[in-house]
């Protein structure tokens, strides 16, 4: 499921991202997954990253502010798992993760760009590798929902923070090179699942899938800005933004071989504890084919 606001607002300097922090850190870290920064070799440079972490999120990352901002118009090659990622989850969870992670970027960069579908040229190209993918532990997961259920049960409108096992992590690295192949921004990205802000889903992709959206958050508004997305005060998202994330048309034409966002019945599923199988149909048929065809050829 697309972020909207939570995204955006736990990755600048705010109260309340502060107070996951701090709650993190008086736990030793026990009530947030930690992620390791790996690398695929599949990017064109490392040298150029520097450090640039965000309140949850660790990166490395490097911008060309007046090449990016330059551009109009970028295509998004698709997403694809780097062979040292760990295999712990399916097939089926591999695609659903990855297509999360377009599907988001997608609609990020349309706030500035123009997105063209793959096989077409653009000023910008962006090529995104999973490196690293943790799974939820689904009995954990299931555990929590039954624990924050227990006060609500009872009439105490107390929220309760998810239990600190079993938690998820992902690792992404990617990069948006201009038409001669010159690599004009790069971030490598790893952040784990925490108690606060992260829901506890049945199924083993539930955290990746979350964060995968919160990458894309980070990785797209740099390209949209051309500065670190760390530190910086969140942006309102346009109108059309949100309707793409309620599960409504994307601005961009090309964006819909991602698929739609599950919406309004994936934030439902999302809160119930749901896995985001049952609700994200995933690219489109005909689409999806293709995306992997190209995935392949890189």
């Amino acid at each position: 499921m697309v972020e909207v606001d939570i995204a955006c607002w736990v990755r600048s300097y705010t109260p309340a991202a502060a107070r996951v922090t701090m709650l993190c850190t008086a736990l030793g870290l026990a009530g947030c997954a930690t992620a390791p920064m790996t690398q695929s070799g599949a990017l064109a440079s490392y040298q150029t990253l520097s450090e640039s972490n965000g309140v949850l999120a660790k990166s490395v990352l490097n911008v060309d502010k007046d090449a990016v901002l330059a551009a109009s118009t970028i295509r998004i090659m698709p997403t694809s798992f780097s062979g040292q990622a760990n295999e712990v989850l399916s097939d089926e969870q591999r695609r659903l993760v990855a297509n999360a992670v377009d599907r988001a970027l997608c609609l990020n960069l349309s706030e500035r760009f123009t997105v063209v579908a793959p096989y077409e040229k653009a000023d910008l190209t962006t090529r995104t590798f999973i490196t690293q993918a943790t799974a939820t532990d689904p009995v954990a997961a299931g555990a929590s929902k039954v624990v924050s259920a227990v006060p609500g049960a009872l009439g105490v409108p107390v929220p309760v923070p998810r239990l600190p096992i079993g938690l998820g992590s992902l690792t992404v690295e990617a990069e948006a090179v201009d038409r001669k192949g010159r690599q004009q921004a790069a971030m490598v990205w790893a952040r784990g699942a925490n108690s606060f802000t992260n829901s506890p889903v049945l199924s083993q992709a539930g955290d990746a899938y979350d964060l995968a959206a919160s990458f894309s958050a980070d990785f797209g508004q740099m390209l949209v800005t051309g500065e670190t997305p760390f530190g910086k005060a969140p942006k309102l998202p346009s109108i059309q933004r949100i309707g793409a994330a309620l599960g409504g048309k994307p601005q961009h034409a090309a964006c819909e071989a991602f698929g739609r966002d599950p919406g309004l019945i994936g934030m439902v599923a999302n809160r119930l504890g749901a896995p985001p199988e049952w609700v994200d149909k995933g690219a489109v048929a005909q689409d999806a084919a293709t995306n992997t065809q190209m995935a392949a050829k890189r």
